[in-house]
C-alpha cells in the first residue's frame, strides 16, 4: 500500500505543478514555527470578501497536503481507491477549464531538513508572512540547532517573485533578522512603533460585568489610521498577531481594513488554538491543544494566569514533541515557568514528568501536581477536582491527544465535531 500510495502522490504533486501553471492563481505562503495556522486562517478571512479563495485545510502543510490543496482534494489516508479518485480529478482540472481560485492561501511546515526545498521547486509566491519563530521551535531535534529550523521555514522567500512582498513579525527579534537578507519590498506587524501595521491596546474581552472571558480586543494602527478588532471565542497573542498579519496584507493589497477587521470580529479561527470553551461545573477551558512549543505554551501561560477569573488557575500540559536533545531541559524550564502562573498543574506524558518534577522542585506544592500518561485519564481527572470559576489551560504536543482531556471536561461533549480539533474519523479511532 505505502508503495502504491507514494505513486499517487508523486503523480499529484506533478498535477499540482502544471495546475499552477495553467490557471496562474496569486499565492499567500505563510511559514514560521509559531502560529501558522491561525495566520493562514485569518488572511484567508479577510480575502474572501474580495475574491474567490483557497486556504491549506487543517494541516495540509507539506509536501503531500500542499499539492492537495492546490487540486482542491481530500486526503486519501490509506484507501487507495480515494488517492485513485484524487489522481483523475486531477487530470481532470488539467485537461477542462474549470472555475478556479484568483488566491492560494498555502501554509508550508517543516519537519527536517529539505523539506522546504522540494516545496520551493515549483511554488513560486506572491506573498510570505512569517508569522513568528519563537525561542525554542518544534522539530529542531531533526536539525544541528533551532537556527537550522528558522532558515529553513524562511527558505521559501528565496523563490518569492520579483515583484513579490515579504510580511515579517517586527515583535520578534530572530524573524527581523531576516530583514538584512531580503531584497524585496518588506512590510511588518506587531507593537513596536516602527511597525507598519502596529498592534495597541491587546486585552481579554469580558461579558458585561462577569469575569466570564469571550475574546480578545485589540486596536491597529497604521499610516494615521485607527482600527478596532474584536475577535469573538479566542485568547492569547497567537489570534492578535494572526489578525495583524491578515490585516497587514488587506493592507499591502489596498483593500478595505474596515472591512476586514469587522469580518476577522466573526472568522473562524482553527480549533484547538487557544479556543474559549464552556466547561463543566461552571468552569472555562482554554483549549490548546493543537500543538506545543516551549514558546508557545509559555504564552498560553501567561494567558492562563492574567484571566479574571474567581476559581483557580488549573494547566493540563502534555509532553512536547521533537526537541531532541534540548527536550529535558525545555521541560525542565516549562515548569519552572508554570509555578508563577498556575496554581494546580496536571502533567500528562513521560517528558511532561520532569516538567512537573522541576515545578515541584520551584516550590509548588506537592498537594497541587499530578501526573499521568494518558490524556483521557487526565481529564477525567480534572472533572472531579474543578469547581465553579476555575480556569482550565489544556496543551500538549499533537502525539499526545490532548483534544481527549479537553472533551472529558466540556460542558456540551455534543460539540466535539465543531469545537475540538482532530475530530475526524481517522483521528477518533486512533489510538
Amino acid at each position: 500500500m505505502t508503495i502504491l500510495r507514494n505513486i499517487f502522490i508523486k503523480i499529484l504533486q506533478w498535477q499540482a505543478q502544471v495546475v499552477l501553471w495553467k490557471y496562474k492563481p496569486r499565492i499567500v505562503v505563510v511559514t514560521g514555527s509559531i502560529g501558522k495556522t491561525s495566520t493562514k486562517d485569518a488572511v484567508f478571512s479577510v480575502l474572501a470578501p474580495f475574491f474567490h479563495v483557497r486556504k491549506s485545510e487543517k494541516n495540509f502543510n507539506n509536501d503531500v497536503g500542499v499539492p492537495l490543496t492546490i487540486l482542491g482534494l481530500p486526503t486519501g489516508w490509506r484507501n487507495p481507491i480515494k488517492w485513485f479518485k484524487n489522481v483523475l480529478v486531477g487530470f481532470s482540472l488539467i485537461l477542462f477549464r474549470h472555475k478556479y481560485p484568483e488566491w492560494l492561501v498555502l501554509e508550508l511546515g517543516i519537519r527536517k531538513p529539505g523539506d522546504m526545498n522540494i516545496l520551493k521547486r515549483w511554488i513560486k509566491p506572491d506573498m510570505v508572512v512569517i508569522s513568528a519563530f519563537g525561542t525554542m521551535p518544534s522539530h529542531v531535534e531533526f536539525f544541528e540547532d533551532k537556527y537550522g529550523v528558522w532558515e529553513e521555514e524562511a527558505g521559501i522567500i528565496d523563490v518569492l517573485k520579483p515583484e513579490g512582498v515579504v510580511l515579517l513579525n517586527h515583535d520578534d527579534p530572530e524573524v527581523m533578522k531576516l530583514t538584512s537578507k531580503i531584497k524585496h519590498r518588506t512590510y511588518t506587524f506587531g507593537t513596536a512603533l516602527d511597525a507598519t501595521l502596529r498592534i495597541v491596546s491587546s486585552e481579554i474581552d469580558y461579558h458585561n460585568d462577569r469575569s466570564e472571558a469571550q475574546g480578545t480586543i485589540f486596536r491597529v494602527d497604521y499610516d494615521g489610521n485607527s482600527v478596532p478588532v474584536h475577535v469573538h471565542g479566542f485568547v492569547g497573542n497567537n489570534v492578535v498577531y494572526a489578525s495583524a498579519a491578515a490585516l497587514l496584507v488587506v493592507h499591502v493589497l489596498k483593500l478595505s481594513i474596515v472591512s476586514a477587521a469587522e469580518g476577522l470580529g466573526d472568522g473562524e479561527f482553527p480549533a484547538g488554538r487557544m479556543r474559549i470553551i464552556e466547561g463543566v461545573k461552571e468552569t472555562m477551558v482554554i483549549d490548546d491543544t493543537y500543538n506545543s512549543s516551549p514558546s508557545a505554551l509559555n504564552n498560553a501561560l501567561d494567558i492562563l494566569w492574567s484571566i479574571r477569573a474567581e476559581g483557580r488557575k488549573i494547566a493540563v500540559l502534555g509532553d512536547m514533541f521533537d526537541l531532541g536533545k534540548h527536550s529535558a531541559e525545555e521541560h525542565a524550564k516549562a515548569g519552572e515557568y508554570a509555578v508563577s502562573r498556575c496554581d494546580v498543574l496536571i502533567a500528562v506524558g513521560i517528558r511532561a514528568r520532569g516538567l512537573a518534577q522541576s515545578a515541584h522542585d520551584r516550590g509548588l506544592s506537592e498537594k497541587s501536581i499530578y501526573t499521568f500518561d494518558d490524556s483521557r485519564e487526565a481529564g477525567k481527572f480534572v472533572e472531579t477536582i474543578i469547581k465553579p470559576g476555575d480556569s482550565i489551560l489544556v496543551k500538549g504536543s499533537q502525539g499526545m491527544r490532548m483534544e481527549r482531556a479537553v472533551l472529558e471536561i466540556m460542558a456540551h461533549p455534543e460539540l466535539r465535531e465543531k469545537l475540538l480539533v482532530r475530530q475526524d474519523p481517522h483521528w477518533v479511532e486512533k489510538e
